[in-house]
């Protein structure tokens, strides 16, 4: 037996509400396998399991607020025997049997409503049904595929609701980030005359929604930086620099409803522009819907932050702990720049650095900055 205990939800969040059980006890779980929901400032997040097994029991009941490292469940590996508690329960007493001349009548059997029939929904889902004027019986799920919170969401979204808690929290984050971290902070003017050439091609016979956007190419290029420069990607814990061996790139993205996240895309470095793409369009739309997963807030090991749409041309990030970098990318504007000797307008923008003096230094921040500039330049290699 293991304790299912409640992730970290990053560094601005401690506690989560627990408002959905997605697998009762006695299911089979695997290893990735979404078992819970929690509400916190940010919105509604997905729980992950770490191993495989049977969910045991639950320890938190919906509408507990559960701290970070309290213990949501109980996990059974598999082959473990079952713990059972000593029962009390009364033998239920045999049916009396009937005697000549006694008969007994005839009882029709109670009908019941068939398996196949029958839809599974989660308590959760059927008290914000409740709450929100949901009919259930028109939501259309796969057959066996239970009733979910995010179903009900799906056609009756929660109106807006303050953001001061997010606000609060995020404040605290980044005051620990400016009292604890030693930041330094760089700035390189890059040329996206190439990369927007890129994009123009080939987005030109594409649909849409298979479009690639800047924000891909900026990943990869960022991503095959980090191979060079490792000093950049991981967590600042303990005292000590922990690199990660894989690139979860967070991007800062602003809620509708107001405040900012920063989820991570996993293992950016080993995804093509095209898949980055598609995981990003998938992170950004579960995001402003309110509903993302923990493992994407707490994993991060690097941001990428970008006001471009806003027409900032170029911002320093505060580090987001126990990250130990943030880059920036401020909005592309033509400008006029010295290219091939000659004079002419060039599409630049600011690319720009925080990052952790206990980790790293101006030298090797420059490095990694240019290194960057230099993958964008040949955004059809990335």
């Amino acid at each position: 037996m293991s304790a299912f205990v409640m992730p970290s939800l990053g560094a601005d969040m401690e506690a989560g509400t627990l408002v959905e059980q997605i697998v009762a006890p006695g299911d089979v779980v695997k290893r990735g396998d979404i078992i819970a929901a929690v509400e916190t400032q940010k919105g509604v997040i997905e729980i992950e399991v770490f191993e495989d097994g049977i969910l045991e029991s639950w320890v938190a009941s919906i509408g507990d607020e559960v701290p970070v490292g309290t213990p949501l469940a109980v996990i059974r590996a598999p082959g473990e025997p079952e713990t059972r508690a000593p029962s009390d329960a009364v033998p239920t007493p045999e049916p009396p049997v009937a005697t000549a001349p006694e008969v007994l009548p005839d009882v029709a059997a109670p009908t019941t409503k068939p398996a196949t029939e029958r839809r599974k929904i989660t308590p959760a889902a059927r008290q914000l049904a409740k709450e929100r004027g949901v009919d259930l019986d028109m939501l259309d799920t796969a057959p066996g595929v239970p009733i979910t919170r995010a179903d009900v969401e799906a056609v009756a979204p929660a109106p807006a609701s303050p953001v001061d808690e997010m606000r609060r929290a995020i404040a605290a984050a980044m005051s620990r980030s400016k009292r604890e971290i030693p930041h330094y902070y760089l700035s390189h003017e890059v040329d996206l005359t190439a990369t927007d050439a890129f994009l123009t091609g080939t987005n030109a016979d594409r649909p849409p929604e298979s479009r690639l956007l800047a924000g891909a190419v900026y990943a990869a290029a960022i991503a095959k930086a980090l191979n060079k420069y490792p000093e950049f990607n991981g967590h600042y814990l303990n005292e000590c620099f922990q690199p990660s061996d894989a690139i979860n790139l967070g991007f800062a993205i602003n809620l509708r409803a107001g405040g900012l996240v920063a989820p991570a895309l996993f293992e950016t470095e080993t995804c093509d522009l095209d898949t980055l793409m598609r995981n990003l369009r998938d992170l950004v739309g579960r995001v402003r819907a309110g509903r993302f997963r923990a493992r994407e807030l707490s994993d991060a090991t690097i941001t990428l932050t970008s006001l471009g749409e806003r027409g900032v041309d170029q911002l320093y990030g505060v580090i987001y702990p126990p990250q130990v970098a943030i880059v920036g990318i401020g909005t592309p504007r033509l400008r006029p720049c010295v290219h091939e000797d000659m004079v002419m307008p060039r599409l630049m923008a600011t690319l720009t650095l925080a990052a952790d003096h206990r980790v790293s230094d101006g030298h090797r921040g420059a490095l990694f900055l240019k290194k960057i500039d230099t993958y964008l330049q040949t955004p059809e290699h990335l």
